[in-house]
């Protein structure tokens, strides 16, 4: 099997932090969107971007808003390997996902390897903590939806537990059911 990048993604400003260490295949930056949502547990719902070194990264078409020319980089037309595969490899980068929420990623490269015996890319080799719902408020949002839900006397107690009628399980996370759902990809 031959190589495969390695790298850890992390929502910032997630306490405590909600990550995933991927390994995906060599594709385009717009084929490590749908491995983030997948990995992640998002439902890709909303817009997204890179941002790497000053420059914007997603789809030109949804990110421009009709106002003429973009300055988007089309990610479709961006390979990993031109980032990850050479003598001074992009190191960090964000990714941001859902403009509303503003939920921002650090991606952290770590390197180029051969993938771990039964581990094929993509895939998910570990993570911490359930993926926060959609629309949710972003990552304060998300805190203040948790604390809610564990106190039955507050206030918004009632609409949250009616949103959520099982509850949410914060800690909940699994690789391999995210590794699944990796390699089945996002609906289409």
């Amino acid at each position: 099997m031959s190589a495969a990048f390695q790298l850890k993604v992390t929502l910032i400003h997630s306490n405590p932090p909600i990550w995933r260490r991927i390994l995906v295949p060599e594709g385009s930056l717009d084929d490590l969107h749908e491995w983030i949502q997948t990995a992640m547990g998002w439902e890709d719902a909303h817009l997204h971007r890179f941002e790497i070194q000053g420059k914007q990264y997603g789809d030109p078409r949804m990110l421009d808003d009709g106002f003429g020319e973009s300055n988007v980089i089309d990610s479709c037309d961006v390979d990993l390997a031109d980032l990850f595969d050479r003598p001074r490899p992009v190191k960090k980068f964000t990714y941001e996902y859902d403009f509303g929420d503003g939920w921002v990623h650090e991606l952290e490269f770590e390197g180029i390897v051969g993938p771990p015996r039964g581990k094929k890319p993509p895939c998910c080799l570990e993570g911490e903590r359930a993926c926060p719902p959609e629309d949710c408020g972003g990552v304060w949002g998300y805190a203040h939806l948790l604390d809610v839900l564990a106190d039955p006397k507050h206030e918004e107690y009632e609409d949250y537990a009616e949103w959520f009628p099982e509850g949410i399980d914060s800690e909940a996370f699994r690789p391999a059911e995210a590794t699944k759902v990796m390699r089945r990809g996002l609906p289409t």
